[in-house]
């Protein structure tokens, strides 16, 4: 008989629940920011300034990618833990099904647009004539494989939701570090560039969707691929995107306010501060993964509870993660205070850049306790089927106030005579 991993929701003592499933999320966070930043140092030590630019400018695209497996995958893993909670296997297994089915739609869908598009979109995202070839060898390589990105990330939900954190966590650990060897190989040794980066990444995501396939196709695992999810349901659709839409609206108003933000340094300062900005990106995810690791090991404890009806449990874990949280934050925003231009040393030896990355950092993760509240919100009630509250209270950050300033305050100090 199958064994149900989900029974210890209700049961076991909160702070060990929380550490048994977040840990596994935080290192699997850590392992998605890896990718980009292991193509960043290989390329900002290898290639140059010009690539980590042209890296940078299509990081906002991925994200928009990634942004429609968030929408999938973290809408049917809150939605899992759920009827979990309700004990509902056979809904489970609809789940799983049908949030495969709109993972393949997707993908087919953004393959096909960024074809017909590929150069409007880069140049709408801050590529320059000197970065655009570049960006553009790399996405040519890496969207087809951006699939199997959509393909783990939404199946890794669904492992984690059903009981397998750790199982989850390796299946992210195994393509991170094929992804390592793969950048030393192809960029270091055969001298590939910008495209070798792109191989690397594709060919990594794309041995552990296989992993995280092999896992739900065995019949030894709890929650796995049956006849009857396969069934195309509206009902499932709805409910998927309904709690997804949150993630999905976060992601793509971030990489909004970085193509934004890109076309501003493009225009003050040049290919030099876009790539100061690459690499800045590169320790700002650091930090907000840590925070939604916690939250993701949050999650399939608040939403079982929550279907459950364990008001009381429910509550400890949000006042749990959002302690340990705050101090994740902290502790960002004391590195960047410190040690912000040893930071930037990992990725280049130019002194120019060097001088435009530390203020970037300190300035961008400086409030980091700030972020990690308003995350710690957010995926708290979009674990517990409340996405609209999830969606205004992320919102409200990125698209009220950063946005605007983005173009308000580079006049100012323009007007002001700063020059920095």
């Amino acid at each position: 008989m199958i064994k149900d991993n989900t029974k210890e929701f209700e049961s076991k003592p909160i702070a060990s629940l929380l550490w048994q499933y977040a840990l596994p999320a935080v290192i699997t966070q850590i392992i998605a920011s890896i990718y980009n930043i292991c193509d960043r140092v290989f390329l900002g030590q290898f290639v140059g300034a010009l690539a980590i630019a042209g890296l940078t400018v299509t990081l906002p695209i991925m994200n928009i990618i990634h942004a429609f497996g968030s929408l999938v995958g973290a809408g049917a893993g809150a939605r899992m833990s759920i009827v979990l909670g309700k004990r509902d296997i056979r809904w489970a297994e609809d789940i799983l099904g049908n949030s495969t089915i709109l993972t393949i739609f997707f993908g087919a869908l953004f393959m096909s647009a960024w074809y017909i598009f590929s150069d409007a979109i880069l140049g709408m995202f801050g590529a320059s004539a000197d970065t655009i070839a570049y960006a553009k060898e790399y996405m040519d390589i890496v969207v087809p494989g951006m699939f199997f990105t959509t393909v783990t990330f939404n199946l890794t939900h669904l492992i984690r939701s059903s009981g397998y954190a750790r199982k989850s966590m390796w299946i992210m650990l195994s393509g991170s570090l094929l992804n390592i060897a793969l950048d030393a190989l192809f960029i270091y040794v055969l001298d590939w560039g910008i495209a070798g980066a792109a191989w690397a990444t594709t060919l990594s995501m794309g041995f552990s969707a296989m992993l995280a396939v092999a896992h739900l196709v065995s019949r030894s695992s709890f929650i796995h691929y049956r006849m009857h999810g396969w069934k195309p349901q509206y009902r499932i659709f709805r409910n998927i995107l309904a709690i997804g839409v949150s993630p999905f609206s976060m992601n793509v108003a971030a990489s909004g306010v970085v193509a934004a933000l890109n076309l501003q340094l493009l225009k003050y300062g040049g290919d030099h501060a876009v790539a100061a900005m690459g690499i800045a990106n590169s320790y700002v995810p650091l930090v907000v993964m840590f925070i939604i690791g916690i939250c993701q090991g949050m999650q399939p404890i608040a939403g079982y509870n929550y279907g459950a009806g364990l008001a009381s449990r429910l509550r400890e874990v949000f006042m749990l993660a959002m302690k340990v949280n705050l101090a994740i934050g902290l502790v960002g925003s004391l590195l960047v205070i410190f040690i912000p231009r040893y930071m930037a040393m990992a990725f280049t030896t130019d002194a120019a850049l060097l001088d435009l990355c530390a203020p970037a950092l300190r300035l961008m993760l400086v409030l980091s306790p700030c972020i990690a509240f308003t995350i710690t919100n957010s995926q708290f009630f979009m674990a517990i089927d409340k996405p609209w509250i999830a969606i205004v209270t992320s919102l409200s950050r990125q698209v009220l106030f950063l946005l605007p300033l983005a173009f308000i305050l580079p006049v100012y100090f323009e007007d002001m005579g700063w020059n920095g």
